[in-house]
């Protein structure tokens, strides 16, 4: 077996899309695909998991490592092909196109919908939040579903038209976050400053201390997440050997960065225990910097993010399915380029799932089911790089490319990690992990109803 598309021409198909992403394109794709609203609400989530402010900053630390990790791998990976699809080729053409429709399959139906549904919802409330208005469930999910088919259509438009709405809100969610931390360092007074120097709680033993920062972890890999996506546009970024690979880890950096600013100024404002008590931590900084037109001004910057974090999401997960598609293994017309030379029925079908999973309501329960799942893709993506580099040193292959530093003590560091939080997810949510793997595993019949139909 020979990695596919090593070469600079690429496959016959990809000659239509159309390649207008640049490397700032490209690193704002990272970043937007990473920051959604999780930053402005999970410091919360993890202060509840480990009461000191050191292993609060910890946790966000480590989770920064495991995602630089991951850009690594992602990195080289997307050095050696410049076909749209990223995840699902790398699948593809290291293990066996069924596991590559597995993960689209997921992708499409939870991992990827799942997670818009539940942003585009929060988008909702925080907007009317800035008016200060009172929103019920049903005129939250109606809003929410108005947001995702507006920004469907200007995705149909073309990459660049949805790459500069991607690019305008990621600047905006930087400016709403450099904001929050300046702001931030304002507040006077700040409860129990002096804990940063806490260590473990005695009273606590190792391995509770483990599990606990374990437990952590989940949600800070969960917040770090995304940066894999923008491997899907490769068919539509100019040089993409040499600008996807930089993005990736000039965007993962440019997170961390983010996200440790934002948790030092949540745990100097607020304290450690008062970070554990406060659902939605951010808001609760601008309250105490700005008084009401602070909360307000943090309102509209969340409503900004997830806005940025929808748009990212239709421009990016339908090349998927497009690839799908092109494999003869899903609708013949998610493989088909409007006049825009973009896949406008696959980025429909991405908006129409999603539209479909807000107006259900299920979408918090089924982002409880899919953790462990792509998790579980990340590993074996990294795996992936152990594959090719085999079949090229049988190939005697030449070829130039990014390789991560340190493999494979680097590479198998994040597989590693990867399996820690499976475990970790697994052994707390053990009824949401099987239904996960379950809905994942409904992928097969399709797969070889697919299959079984192609020429």
């Amino acid at each position: 077996m020979t990695i596919k598309e090593i070469p600079d021409q690429p496959a016959a198909a990809e000659t239509h899309l159309a390649r207008r992403l640049g490397l700032f394109d490209t690193t704002m794709i990272v970043m937007g695909g990473i920051i959604g609203s999780g930053i402005f609400i999970n410091p919360y989530v993890v202060a509840r998991q480990v009461s000191s402010p050191v292993l609060i900053l910890a946790a966000w630390s480590v989770g920064g490592l495991i995602a630089l990790g991951g850009a690594f791998i992602y990195a080289e990976l997307s050095s050696q092909s410049s076909v749209t699809g990223g995840q699902y080729v790398y699948l593809r053409d290291a293990f066996h196109p069924a596991l590559a429709f597995l993960y689209g399959w997921a992708l499409l139906l939870v991992i990827q919908s799942g997670g818009m549904a539940a942003v585009a919802v929060t988008f909702a409330k925080y907007l009317c939040a800035i008016g200060g208005t009172q929103v019920g469930e049903s005129g939250a999910t109606l809003l929410a579903a108005c947001a995702l088919a507006f920004l469907t259509i200007i995705n149909c438009f073309g990459v660049r038209a949805g790459s500069t709405m991607q690019n305008v809100f990621m600047i905006l969610k930087l400016i709403a976050i450099a904001a929050l931390v300046a702001f931030g360092l304002t507040v006077r007074n700040a409860p129990q400053i002096q804990q940063m120097n806490m260590s473990i709680d005695g009273r606590s033993t190792i391995w509770d201390s483990l599990n606990s920062f374990g437990a952590a972890l989940i949600p800070v890999v969960f917040a770090y997440g995304g940066w894999q996506t923008a491997c899907f546009v490769a068919g539509e970024v100019s040089e993409p050997r040499k600008n996807l690979p930089r993005g990736l880890l000039l965007g993962v950096l440019g997170v961390i960065l983010v996200y440790l600013s934002v948790n030092f100024v949540c745990v100097r404002s607020l304290g450690a225990q008062g970070l554990a008590q406060t659902r939605t931590p951010a808001s609760a900084v601008m309250h105490l910097a700005l008084g009401e037109n602070g909360a307000r001004i943090i309102a509209a910057g969340i409503a900004v993010s997830t806005l940025g974090f929808l748009s990212q999401s239709l421009l990016t997960a339908p090349r998927v399915y497009f690839a799908m598609a092109e494999d003869g293994l899903f609708f013949r017309n998610l493989a088909k380029l409007n006049h825009a030379r973009v896949p406008a029925f696959a980025i429909a079908l991405q908006g129409a799932i999603a539209i479909v999973i807000t107006f259900s309501g299920r979408y918090e329960q089924i982002l409880n089911y899919v953790v462990s799942v792509d998790v579980v893709f990340f590993a074996l993506t990294a795996a992936c790089v152990f594959v090719f580099r085999r079949q090229r040193a049988l190939d005697n292959s030449k070829i130039d490319i990014f390789r991560v530093p340190g493999h494979p003590f680097t590479t198998l560091f994040f597989i590693a990690a990867c399996c820690a939080v499976v475990l970790s997810t697994v052994r707390r949510y053990p009824h949401n992990s099987l239904i996960g793997l379950g809905l994942m595993l409904t992928g097969l019949p399709v797969y070889l109803f697919w299959r079984m139909r192609r020429p």
